[in-house]
């Protein structure tokens, strides 16, 4: 019954980020910044992911990787409050995290479906990164023209240029470690 109730450190994490997410969306709300709280709102909802992908698809994510993603949207949801603006390397970190887990998630459906992981990779964080890019431009224009808080901020042409260097830095981890570290959601392709 003991062994029952205690709850494992992964799973303690798990609650920690995202107890943080929601301390995110308070805070978003205190200071009235749609950003964080639109961040957190699809952050928590973005850290059950996984639970719906090993109920929907019957496979197993490991502690770490649960943690990861979770860690990944609490990055996102915390930068709206203020590192994207004061920290100089918070929206790096972001943009690899994210186009890891876009990655990884590519690279697992392409090594099911007997597709070349490396060009599915590539295509889709270099596709999807331009799009995000695309959208933060259009999102700023049209709250801007409603006179709204924006909930995304494209800074510069340069910044667009370093995000989707980033974007590639997430794939390129994603390509040189996904066979090994992404293997249990790889197995069993018979």
């Amino acid at each position: 019954m003991v062994e029952f109730m205690q709850i494992s450190t992964g799973q303690k994490a798990e609650r920690s980020i995202k107890g943080a997410i929601i301390a995110v969306f308070i805070a978003g709300v205190r200071r009235w910044n749609p950003g964080a709280i639109v961040n957190a709102v699809i952050g928590f909802a973005a850290a059950y992911l996984p639970d719906i992908i090993e109920r929907q698809y019957d496979i197993k994510f490991q502690p770490w990787q649960r943690v990861y993603t979770g860690i990944a949207m609490l990055m996102h949801a915390v930068g709206m409050l203020g590192p994207y603006d004061d920290t100089w390397w918070w929206d790096h970190i972001t943009h690899t995290l994210s186009a890891s887990l876009l990655g990884g998630a590519v690279h697992v459906a392409a090594q099911r479906c007997g597709r070349d992981p490396q060009r599915s990779v590539l295509t889709a964080i270099v596709g999807g990164g331009v799009l995000w890019e695309v959208m933060e431009y259009a999102i700023h224009g049209l709250t801007d023209r409603l006179d709204l808080e924006p909930v995304l901020i494209p800074y510069s042409a340069r910044d667009t240029i370093v995000d989707l260097f980033f974007n590639l830095l997430g794939a390129l981890l994603v390509l040189l470690f996904g066979d090994r570290l992404l293997q249990n959601f790889i197995q069993d392709t018979d």
